[in-house]
């Protein structure tokens, strides 16, 4: 399986300077949750935007054009075939496409699940996104979180691609 995990506010903003533009504990919980244990692939930066690297109790993997870089903790994987290779070596874990922007949009075309957090407000950023085929997809969850900041409002949801 391969899988989306994200959270976007309403503006489709996903992260500012490589990082969150917002703090959300139970969103942090619930990606926790989704991607211990699993195969969790990140671009060079998000992976540098993690306040700490290696994320624990995963097979963390960055995806990056830079044939030198370093990441220690990490599996440094350069192109999409090797990446699928690799899980292909690793059947008992999924593809957890944690970002950024241009690493969602390499993948839209084979994920099998997304897993979105939807914020109710909007938060300054410079990464949005990528468009995707929601047609494609059918929701199968959706969870509503009241929070006592009325931007920080949302909703879990979970989308599986239909067959």
């Amino acid at each position: 399986m391969i899988a989306f995990v994200w959270a976007q506010d309403q503006a489709g903003t996903i992260g500012k300077n490589g990082k969150l533009p917002w703090h959300l504990p139970d969103d942090l919980h619930q990606f926790k949750q989704l991607t211990l244990g699993q195969l969790t692939v990140m671009g060079r930066t998000t992976y540098e935007g993690l306040p700490k690297r290696p994320l624990p109790g995963r097979t963390n993997i960055v995806l990056t054009r830079q044939a030198d870089y370093q990441a220690p903790g990490a599996v440094v994987i350069h192109d999409r075939q090797a990446l699928l290779a690799f899980a292909e070596a690793h059947p008992k874990q999924h593809l957890m496409i944690v970002g950024g922007a241009q690493i969602f949009t390499a993948y839209a075309d084979i994920v099998d699940r997304l897993y979105v957090t939807k914020l109710a407000g909007t938060f300054a950023g410079d990464v949005k996104m990528p468009a995707l085929d929601w047609a494609a997809f059918k929701q199968v969850a959706s969870r509503e979180v009241i929070d006592p900041d009325p931007r920080k409002t949302h909703v879990f949801e979970t989308w599986q691609r239909k067959s």
